[in-house]
């Protein structure tokens, strides 16, 4: 699912670019307008990835007539609006859920016993650290 909230990217009187996210009490920066925006993205999507897993309530977008630009951050160049948009699941699938590999030792008899049972060691494994965990 799509999410869509305004940001107030300030360009820096030092040169770059610092965004918040009204509503939300986050920010970024960038070098560059482009790479602010990337950070924007990941940025937003790392916020909401983080309330969705721990059940917090997340405010609503502010209605960009409603946002004072001023209001913000006082010391730029310059400043405009822009709205910031990411795919949360998608996002996390690429980003925040990447497998990594692991090494692991475990006895021979055990190993040759979970082999001749088909065992997923992976998913195993997986099992036991999500229960471990609590998550």
């Amino acid at each position: 699912m799509l999410s869509i909230y305004p940001a107030c990217f300030y360009k820096e009187k030092e040169g770059g670019y610092s965004v918040i996210f009204p509503v939300l009490g986050i920010a970024t920066c960038g070098d560059t307008f482009e790479e602010a925006m990337t950070m924007a993205v990941d940025c937003l999507a790392g916020y909401l990835y983080e309330a969705k897993i721990d059940n917090e309530e997340i405010p609503n977008p502010p209605k960009a007539e409603d946002i004072d630009i001023n209001a913000e951050y006082d010391e730029y160049e310059s400043a405009f609006m822009n709205f910031v948009t990411v795919d949360v699941d998608e996002y996390a699938k690429k980003h925040f859920e990447k497998s990594v590999k692991k090494t692991l030792t475990i006895p021979s008899w055990l190993n040759d016993l979970a082999i001749k049972e088909g065992i997923n060691f992976s998913q195993v494994l997986q099992n036991a650290l999500k229960e471990q965990l609590h998550v």
